[in-house]
């Protein structure tokens, strides 16, 4: 439950990032690396959490990285 809740809250601080770069059309406040450098750290944190067979780790780092993808995308457009 604890892994639950912890990757609820760290998944859904995302979306008010994601919220102000779809209506600002602007993320340019938002650096490459740190974009970048991140999502790699959710694509390895999911690959982890499906080796060791963790549904928390697993579902907190699949929508994270959905909602990276999205910034990504963003950050291309807008960019």
């Amino acid at each position: 439950m604890l892994g639950l809740t912890a990757g609820t809250l760290t998944t859904l601080a995302f979306i008010p990032q994601l919220s102000k770069a779809w209506t600002s059309k602007s993320t340019g406040d938002l650096s490459w690396g740190m974009v970048l450098t991140f999502t790699i750290g959710v694509l390895l944190w999911l690959i982890y959490g499906i080796w060791i067979d963790s549904l928390p780790v697993i579902l907190a780092n699949a929508v994270t990285l959905l909602f990276q993808i999205g910034i990504i995308s963003l950050k291309i457009k807008y960019g």
